[in-house]
């Protein structure tokens, strides 16, 4: 959600807008392909921002900027999965855009300021809009940050597009493949760095803060009697608590007997603050149901799940398995649906 301290300002609004125009007038996307990546450190707070330019083909006209290492790295793993992408990994990778859409795309917001600024767009692919993406939530209007964040990339790209359109190996000053263009600035002045990119950035462990006692219990019920299917998946529909709050993406906590096709447990988990968190908290609902219908083996489909669930069934004596169908969740699912489409949703 935004606070008022986070609420971009008129004036910031304007300059973006304006680097908007002079970025239209360059078109970057003539010569720049969207592969071709440069970097820079966000003065203030030392953020990395790494700027790719789309539209070569001339069909979608915008300008991204990759939030940090993960948003880099997150780029490359789209461009090398291609056709194989899971759509869904594209909205984990943090970023910013700035792009030239239909005016019919536009929020109310978005046209509410461009009239209070006194702009004017007319035509396809004429009208300014930003957006950012989190992981786990839905595209959403920039906050002050991201704003400015944004307006600096920018502000760099006018400078090193012209350059790169003259040399296009300033983007690979030492022909490394690892090695990047990055913008700093020093005493007020902005300068062109080497940075090698240290590569993947590893997950947090899940803090698996799990009792003594819940365990002790759980071995205490071994053998189990039950087949236990268990799932945490991404939900389709976002959900948005608050007015002007940035929606998100809820998960679904879903665990059957597989055998009588009875539901154990069911929740919706909220992937906020992090994925993390809510992996997390979704263990400690599976550990209180696998406490009251104690299993002789668990099978799930989700690599989160089976890693976390391992080392738990080594300790108190059941099996986990991992499988590519959930006969029982799978049913639950479809009743569900049709429970759903009865009530009109």
């Amino acid at each position: 959600m935004i606070t008022n301290e986070n609420i971009p300002t008129m004036e910031e609004w304007k300059r973006l807008y304006e680097l908007m125009e002079q970025v239209k007038l360059l078109a970057p996307w003539e010569y720049m392909f969207e592969d071709e990546v440069f970097g820079y450190e966000m003065p203030a707070t030392g953020e990395l921002g790494f700027v790719s330019v789309m539209g070569n083909l001339g069909e979608h006209f915008a300008v991204a900027v990759y939030q940090g290492i993960k948003g880099l790295n997150g780029f490359f793993y789209i461009h090398e999965m291609g056709d194989k992408l899971d759509p869904e990994s594209i909205l984990q990778v943090p970023q910013l855009q700035a792009s030239f859409e239909d005016r019919e795309y536009l929020s109310d917001g978005e046209r509410k300021i461009i009239k209070t600024l006194g702009l004017k767009f007319r035509g396809k692919n004429a009208w300014p809009q930003f957006r950012g993406f989190r992981p786990n939530y839905i595209p959403w209007h920039l906050e002050g940050d991201e704003v400015r964040m944004l307006t600096c990339g920018l502000e760099q790209l006018l400078d090193v597009a012209p350059r790169f359109d003259e040399n296009p190996d300033i983007f690979t000053p030492t022909g490394l493949e690892d090695d990047y263009l990055l913008r700093v600035q020093k005493d007020g002045i902005w300068q062109d760095v080497i940075w090698k990119n240290p590569g993947m950035e590893k997950d947090k462990p899940i803090d698996m803060q799990i009792s003594a006692d819940d365990l002790a219990e759980i071995k205490s019920r071994m053998p189990g009697n039950f087949i236990i299917e268990i799932d945490l998946y991404r939900m389709d529909e976002p959900v948005q608590e608050k007015k002007n709050s940035r929606p998100y993406f809820p998960y679904m906590l879903m665990m059957a007997d597989h055998d009588s096709g009875m539901i154990l447990a069911v929740g919706v988990m909220k992937p906020v603050p992090d994925l993390a968190m809510m992996i997390q908290q979704s263990l400690m609902k599976i550990i209180s149901a696998l406490i009251s219908s104690p299993p002789k083996e668990i099978r799930v489909k989700n690599q989160s799940l089976y890693s976390m669930l391992m080392p738990i069934g080594e300790y108190a004596g059941f099996k986990v398995n991992q499988v590519a169908r959930l006969s029982s969740i799978e049913q639950a699912e479809r009743e569900m649906r049709k429970f759903s489409r009865g009530l009109g949703f």
